[in-house]
């Protein structure tokens, strides 16, 4: 199906702007920015969104856990398919730079992708999984909800236009064609660090 509507996904206001969590959010706010679009706002959606020519971007503005609900109103207006939407969203099971394409599947333990799900009444909905690393072993919450260190700023910075790259690459060349260019990992930029073996 034709990639035609992008919800990203993260939790409104300030206080969340640059969190491991709103990685969704700042995805689309690229791409918002890259194709020249205003971000509109419709109470009644509890959602952002902008039209482009190709597909309309949706930042929801109710809390993550409750994603599904705006998402389904802007659909439902707009007449567009579960299949034919994909969601943006971070993943602490990908290590930093990662990313991971998929037309379906389950959670992943993600509350606003489970919203989704629940919302929709289906698992056949593409997503693109932005990873941001493993959380500490307790201490998930403050994790996701953190900002990213010092030093992980320029792989972010990195990932959010590959991320970016990979929607278009999803809306102009099909999902199959994105998922297998970008489920790859990045090229490195770095040295590798540490001894070499011999």
């Amino acid at each position: 199906s034709q990639i035609r509507l992008v919800v990203g996904l993260g939790n409104p206001g300030a206080e969340y702007n640059g969190t491991r969590h709103n990685v969704g959010f700042a995805v689309v706010d690229l791409l918002a920015k890259q194709w020249g679009l205003t971000w509109q706002h419709t109470k009644s959606w509890h959602a952002l969104w902008a039209k482009g020519e190709k597909a309309i971007l949706v930042k929801p503005t109710s809390y993550m856990n409750r994603s599904g609900e705006p998402l389904q109103v802007v659909a439902n207006f707009y007449k567009i398919e579960p299949a034919e939407i994909l969601v943006v969203l971070d993943d602490m099971a990908l290590e930093l730079g990662r990313l991971r394409l998929r037309p379906d599947g389950g959670t992943g333990g993600h509350n606003g992708l489970e919203s989704i799900i629940v919302q929709l009444g289906t698992e056949e909905i593409p997503r693109l999984r932005v990873g941001i690393g493993a959380a500490p072993r307790e201490g998930a919450v403050d994790y996701v909800l953190g900002r990213f260190f010092e030093e992980e700023r320029s792989l972010v910075e990195k990932s959010i236009v590959r991320a970016a790259d990979a929607v278009k690459c999803s809306i102009d060349n099909g999902l199959l064609s994105a998922m297998n260019l970008f489920n790859k990992n990045p090229e490195p930029d770095r040295p590798e660090s540490g001894p070499k073996e011999s």
